[in-house]
């Protein structure tokens, strides 16, 4: 089984005890490739280490978090946008809006992720969408900019049925991570309607990790559980959820070029 992990901070301190033990387990359970996405200039040395020292398997975005959008967010902006010019990325992000936290920066957020979606059409490269309270709004900005064919996905979605749908129609793909194993998630329910075409896998390492890890510090190896769960969502096998999952974020990502 050949996996692909589409979103995981395993550059944070978290791992710093352990890195090289997670990069095993991971091998072990079959994610081949770990995309690491960006949060801001105190980690981005963190993730071009990582990215460095593993090449073939840890593979790099670059962008600001919205949770990092402070006073300092145009030094902030610069920081990235300088690395694109210095090392070789798949994606920009994570990027996006979060209401969830504070509201504080609003405005500031939604400049930032204009910007930041100016730098993916520049570059010809997709955007890893962070929407916590805040899908609709995401999509809102996304539809600005479809006629310039930018592609992407929402991480870590977590929207209703109907944004789900307006995603899908956007040609963006759904990030799905250890929330499908949860309970009461209801992603279940939002899933029925939507096709594995439009679906890549993360675990969004060291948080939401799944069942029967759930609480604890959340691993790429995980995603395995990921995958059960929607084999058993979808009716298929796991090798059928590999298969389409690992096509989705190859495609998505154009990772056959990025190595």
């Amino acid at each position: 089984m050949i996996l692909i992990d589409t979103h995981s901070h395993i550059y944070v301190p978290e791992f710093d005890n352990d890195r090289e033990a997670i990069l095993q387990r991971a091998e072990k359970e079959g994610v081949a490739k770990i995309l690491l996405p960006a949060i801001d200039s105190e980690t981005h040395p963190a993730l071009i280490r990582l990215q460095e020292k593993y090449p073939d398997r840890c593979i790099g975005m670059m962008g600001l978090h919205p949770c990092s959008v402070k006073e300092n967010y145009k030094e902030e902006l610069a920081i990235a946008r300088d690395y694109f010019t210095q090392h070789r990325f798949v994606a920009v992000g994570e990027m996006g809006l979060d209401f969830y936290w504070d509201k504080t920066f609003t405005e500031q957020q939604y400049t930032a992720f204009h910007e930041q979606i100016g730098w993916a059409l520049e570059l010809d490269l997709p955007i890893v969408i962070h929407s916590r309270n805040s899908t609709n709004e995401c999509i809102e900005v996304v539809k600005q900019y479809q006629e310039n064919k930018l592609r992407g996905v929402f991480h870590c979605f977590s929207g209703n049925a109907d944004e789900a749908a307006r995603v899908i129609a956007m040609g963006f793909y759904l990030g799905i991570g250890g929330v499908v194993t949860f309970k009461n998630s209801g992603l279940d329910k939002v899933l029925e309607n939507v096709p594995l075409s439009n679906i890549v896998l993360e675990t969004d390492a060291p948080y939401l990790a799944p069942v029967p890890f759930r609480g604890k510090r959340n691993e790429p190896a995980y995603l395995i559980h990921v995958v059960n769960k929607l084999a058993a969502l979808y009716g298929c096998t796991t090798a059928d959820i590999q298969r389409i999952t690992t096509e989705n974020a190859n495609r998505l990502f154009r990772l056959e070029q990025s190595v």
